[in-house]
């Protein structure tokens, strides 16, 4: 077996981790919380259904499907922060630890791929990074909007948390962050969300 193969091997082998990273929001409809492997697998389908509502077309989807499979990864050491935690610089420091643990793992040359994307991903500054940014987003909205509320109630999160956090959508996709504004709208007028 050559260096580089034993490399890849021993990053295959260590991001099976994430399947035991649990967020703080549900499968929809369902009580169990849901993992990080699962949210990766599930926002890279809702990339390929959705893609249509990017304001922008030219979009590289396969560098899109990447960032959305290795935006997580660094949370094998990092643990899940739920997007509204007052912690933001304790979670910056502990991605960018997460990030350089995991990705140097890989032979060199994929080691600096896979930092790149995920540095893009987290800067939102390419069409592809907002478009991704969008779903990774949108999906821990819907599970709420369909789990009545769920962690946003578990959490005492207001409506105006929850567009802070969130409006970042808009930069990828005005459509659907109007559709993300109807149903944070309904949760607040339903009483559901302060």
């Amino acid at each position: 077996m050559t260096n580089r193969l034993k490399k890849q091997i021993e990053f295959i082998r260590e991001i099976d981790k994430i399947k035991e990273i649990y967020r703080h929001t549900s499968l929809f409809g369902k009580d169990r919380k849901e993992n990080d492997a699962e949210h990766s697998w599930h926002i890279c389908v809702m990339a390929i259904v959705l893609s249509e509502y990017s304001n922008e077309k030219n979009m590289d989807m396969l560098k899109i499907l990447k960032m959305l499979l290795i935006h997580d990864l660094i949370e094998i050491y990092s643990g899940d922060y739920i997007v509204y935690t007052e912690k933001e610089v304790e979670k910056e420091k502990k991605e960018k630890e997460g990030a350089e643990k995991i990705f140097s793992i890989l032979p060199e040359d994929q080691s600096k791929e896979f930092k790149d994307i995920w540095v893009e991903f987290e800067e939102r500054k390419t069409i592809e990074a907002k478009f991704a940014r969008v779903l990774d987003r949108l999906e821990p909205i819907l599970q709420n909007y369909y789990n009545k509320g769920d962690s946003w109630v578990k959490y005492n999160i207001s409506a105006e948390k929850i567009i802070e956090k969130n409006r970042i959508i808009k930069d990828g996709s005005e459509e659907i962050w109007k559709y993300v504004e109807g149903m944070i709208n309904e949760y607040l007028e339903k009483g559901i969300i302060k």
